[in-house]
């Protein structure tokens, strides 16, 4: 298979170290070796690839920006560009990869106990374990705070009742982060394979993130010691900090599908000949389309390098990654659109990535916030004004 050549119109690589560099080019040929042979068969048969998992546990991709415990301790341009090359391969498999770090270790590592840190994180790091995180419930998508989801202390244990669902990885998970309404308030939970009550059924008959597994996961009067409480999970924004570092790593892994459905249209308009015996290339329309996706993918490059400069030095907001999401989604998906077109019939072929990709960005563009609700955050940023409801 061919490598990729990256796409960098505007020097971008300039503005890199030479750390991150190398640490894009481990994730870059990671893809291109591993990832590239199989997502092809594995998004067919709606299977995930799971002989990836000790690989890229071995090359530090889970937990990736956290410190300690195993994890590689990078910094949040060289997560990003991990999650950028891994998503160029499959967003399936990016979403896997940002459930282990950003929705499993990152809770465990910022609310959890010292206990549950050195229990869970180095397996986690190392793929021994498998994590989900479940917020999301039947009846609530965009509005968490009205989960229905509750646990009650009984004893020395907590117990659960209530069903989440689209939980990426959740019959894979050895353990669960589970988001219940507790007396109190909105706690964080952590719920093991096995534990009585406690069931997963997976999602079938998906035309999207067909190379993932995504789940339900239910609770019927399921028991779990009351040391399985996250200490410092308390209220929905300690569940809400977990998707923005989620939110991150999903505007950076777009940039990959958009940049790997840019470069298969540029390479196809370039080698296919009509009309005269023209490259497709060589004419207004098709320049116009690679023109845009071009400008395009550059600007969500700069915007994505800026908002991880902002997070390495504590200085994000939330805002910023939802504009961050909001855009570089949106233009990968029209990226996709468009060289679909331009692949004519053979766009729909998979044989070429662009299909399954495009597949891929319709899920993508909803779930982690919708492009509707990361709009009303920017503009309750811009205005002071929640217009949420």
């Amino acid at each position: 298979m061919p490598r990729f050549p990256g796409v960098d119109y505007m020097q971008f690589d300039s503005l890199l170290s030479e750390q991150e560099l190398m640490v894009r080019q481990t994730a870059r040929q990671f893809v291109d070796d591993r990832v590239a042979p199989v997502v092809r068969e594995a998004f067919n048969a709606g299977t995930f690839p799971k002989q990836l998992i000790p690989q890229m546990a071995e090359l530090g991709f889970f937990g990736a920006n956290l410190e300690g415990y195993g994890c590689a301790g990078m910094n949040n341009v060289e997560y990003g560009l991990i999650m950028q090359e891994i998503e160029r391969g499959d967003s399936g498999l990016r979403s896997f990869v940002s459930v282990q770090g950003a929705l499993v270790m990152y809770p465990i590592h910022a609310f959890g106990s010292e206990e549950q840190k050195q229990r869970w994180l180095p397996r986690l790091q190392s793929g021994d374990a498998i994590g989900c995180f479940g917020l999301t419930e039947p009846g609530f998508g965009s509005n968490p705070s009205a989960m229905g989801t509750t646990a009650e202390q009984r004893g020395d244990s907590w117990v659960l009742n209530g069903e989440k669902t689209w939980i990426t990885n959740g019959s894979l998970a050895d353990v669960a982060v589970v988001w219940a309404r507790a007396s109190e308030g909105i706690r964080g939970f952590l719920v093991e394979k096995g534990a009585p009550g406690y069931s997963t059924s997976d999602i079938h008959g998906k035309l999207s993130m067909r190379a993932s597994v995504t789940s339900s996961l239910h609770f019927a009067e399921c028991a779990i010691p009351r040391e399985n409480q996250l200490p410092c999970a308390k209220g929905l924004k300690a569940a809400l900090s977990c998707l923005s570092q989620a939110r991150f790593g999903i505007g950076w892994g777009a940039l990959g599908a958009a940049m790997d459905c840019y470069e298969t249209a540029r390479a196809y308009t370039l080698a296919r000949k009509q009309f005269d015996e023209r490259p497709l290339a060589s004419h207004q329309l098709v320049q116009e389309k690679l023109a845009w996706m071009i400008t395009e993918i550059t600007k969500a490059q700069l915007l994505a390098l800026q908002v991880a400069k902002l997070k390495d030095v504590g200085k994000v907001e939330a805002a910023h990654i939802s504009m961050l999401k909001r855009n570089n989604v949106a233009i990968a998906l029209e990226c996709a659109r468009l060289s679909r077109d331009l692949l004519g019939a053979n766009g729909i072929m998979d044989e070429y990535p662009i299909m399954r990709h495009m597949c891929n960005l319709e899920t993508v563009k909803t779930y982690e916030g919708t492009e509707h609700i990361h709009t009303l955050v920017i503009g309750e940023k811009v205005t002071g004004i929640p217009a949420y409801r």
